[in-house]
């Protein structure tokens, strides 16, 4: 058993991480991946991670789970209600909804179709709504759109296609989207790793560029400045960095691995790494 910790976690860190690893490129059973969890909960980090990512197909499968889940809604908005009501039934503590705008030709009534539906299936959880596409006037008019209906957005910054990763400005200009409308976001995909780097095919985003570019942008710094620390690479230079309030927006990004984003944190002196005892 794990000693407890000398020092709490950081609250900065505090369910940071979604656990999503069922999705790729992990793609754990879902029985591992709900064992996994609940033990990496009893863990001195145990408070980095924050809910359990599921896809809506999966519901039937984890009753009796007790794990805050964020649930990734298959279909269209016609299929909110079903799986949702299925929770319910389950017993099951649903805590988001991620949901992605289908209709490319017409996203703001896509993205009113999803509300009409939430409000109809009585969600009364967050519910993140990802826009694809570049920032794009139709793009921004759907990001209007999901913070009158008061939801969030989700964030996509990585693919298992390198080449389909956003760039940095794109990154940036979302950002500063969601923090014009004052609206949460959160990100998925490909932010395994706090600080930017490259594998093989390409560059990845790290989820600590990305909370420094959300302080940048909040704190007044254009979108040329938020996609220059986009790019950064010097790890210690961005942990020295400010994120006070950048967490109150970036709520937290799904990823298949929680090793790999504690292991930065220690390694970049964020997290004190507690030894287990005899």
């Amino acid at each position: 058993m794990a000693a407890p910790p000398t020092h709490p976690l950081p609250s900065q860190w505090h369910a940071v991480i979604d656990d999503a690893a069922i999705f790729p490129p992990g793609d754990a059973p879902l029985h591992e991946a709900t064992a996994t969890y609940g033990e990496r909960r009893e863990e001195w980090y145990g408070d980095l991670v924050g809910s359990l990512v599921l896809r809506d197909t999966d519901l039937p499968l984890v009753r009796g789970v007790a794990a805050p889940l964020s649930v990734v809604v298959t279909g269209g908005a016609g299929q909110l209600a079903g799986p949702l009501g299925a929770a319910r039934r389950l017993g099951l503590d649903v805590a988001a909804v991620e949901i992605a705008v289908r209709d490319s030709d017409d996203p703001v009534g896509n993205v009113r179709r999803i509300d009409a539906a939430a409000r109809a299936a009585e969600v009364d959880v967050p519910i993140f709504i990802e826009v694809p596409g570049p920032p794009t006037a139709s793009w921004l008019a759907a990001a209007d759109e999901v913070a009158a209906c008061e939801h969030r957005l989700k964030l996509r910054l990585g693919h298992v296609d390198h080449d389909l990763i956003p760039e940095s400005p794109t990154v940036a200009a979302w950002i500063d989207a969601a923090l014009d409308r004052e609206t949460r976001f959160k990100a998925t995909a490909g932010l395994h790793r706090a600080v930017r780097h490259a594998p093989e095919g390409g560059g990845a985003h790290g989820f600590l560029n990305v909370l420094v570019a959300t302080q940048v942008l909040w704190d007044g710094g254009s979108v040329d400045d938020a996609t220059a620390t986009l790019e950064e690479r010097d790890g210690a230079a961005l942990a020295a960095a400010d994120i006070s309030s950048a967490r109150r927006w970036f709520t937290s990004f799904g990823s298949c691995s929680v090793t790999e984003p504690l292991d930065d944190l220690i390694s970049l002196g964020l997290v004190e790494k507690v030894v287990d005892t005899p």
